[in-house]
């Protein structure tokens, strides 16, 4: 049977205050990396703890991650590694620090998220709350992360958090012009805000097999590797899980999306339990870039 890809996404909003398991410094981002890795999982995604600062260079920032990504591919330099967005007013300084990473050679892929979205919530009186955060992604920023992806041979991990997300990559690979490497993954909200404070989510689906149809039927026979995810909540005790696997799907797991898990390496055993148990087995470092067509870096 094929092989499934285990991402895990390690931290996040996640940080030792909601779940103590959660890994924060450098030096704890590349231990958990690492045995997550030794687990079965194949791609590591994590936030620096100063991830949304608003930089006046991207130097720090990417320093900060190339610390704990040199300590995972010093053990493991098969290692498939990426950071997230910063903050800043222009796409140079929120996705700056991925150009330092790539010259560098730590990373082989790169946040590109395809579209706005609110990451609202209810209140404790079961209405939306009136917070002012939108997750912004222009067209033009879009093009642009895009862009540079293909320049610089990583591959664009994208976050599908609504069905138009999911345009924009078909659009592009329609076009001949989506990069080596890409991975889209199906974003499905579970019972609880995202935001601190909220206590229900107000975007995307919920982690419903007839949600995740929507999503395949839009596919169709499009050759894009896809994954699903459910943010705060348990993809592995949803539905779609399994049918992911079953649909030629892959997984992603980690405290940033279930930020009530025991650990990491608990999710992806978990993960790794699914997989065996549908008669498939968690894709090797070499297999997952097979997979995602990742561009060979020297």
């Amino acid at each position: 049977m094929s092989p499934v890809i285990i991402e895990v996404a390690i931290n996040g909003i996640t940080r030792k205050n909601r779940n103590p398991a959660a890994p924060e410094t450098p030096e704890e981002i590349a231990t958990d990396a690492l045995s997550c890795l030794e687990a079965g999982a194949s791609i590591i995604h994590t936030h620096a703890t100063s991830s949304y600062r608003d930089p006046a260079t991207s130097e720090p920032l990417a320093e900060e991650y190339a610390e704990a990504f040199r300590a995972v591919l010093s053990e493991r330099p098969d290692a498939v590694l990426y950071p997230t967005m910063s903050g800043g007013e222009t796409i140079q300084q929120r996705w700056g620090h991925h150009e330092i990473l790539a010259d560098e050679g730590v990373i082989h892929a790169a946040v590109v998220d395809p579209g706005s979205v609110n990451l609202g919530g209810t209140g404790e009186d079961g209405l939306p709350r009136p917070d002012d955060f939108v997750y912004v992604n222009s067209p033009k920023d879009i093009l642009y992360m895009m862009q540079r992806c293909d320049t610089l041979g990583i591959g664009p991990n994208m976050a599908i958090f609504e069905p138009g997300f999911f345009r924009v990559p078909l659009a592009y690979q329609a076009a001949g012009k989506l990069p080596a490497g890409s991975f889209t993954k199906f974003y499905f909200s579970g019972d609880v805000g995202y935001l601190p404070g909220s206590t229900g989510p107000l975007f995307s689906a919920p982690p419903l097999v007839e949600s995740l149809e929507m999503y395949l039927a839009m596919l169709g026979d499009a050759p894009l590797p896809w994954a699903v995810s459910v943010i705060t909540g348990s993809l592995l005790d949803s539905d779609i899980a399994p049918m992911a696997v079953e649909r030629g799907g892959h997984l992603r797991v980690g405290l940033e999306d279930n930020s009530s898990a025991d650990s990491n390496v608990a999710e992806v055993n978990r993960a790794v339990a699914l997989c065996e148990s549908l008669g498939h087995h968690p894709a090797t470092t070499a297999e997952a870039k097979e997979i995602l067509g990742m561009p060979s870096q020297n």
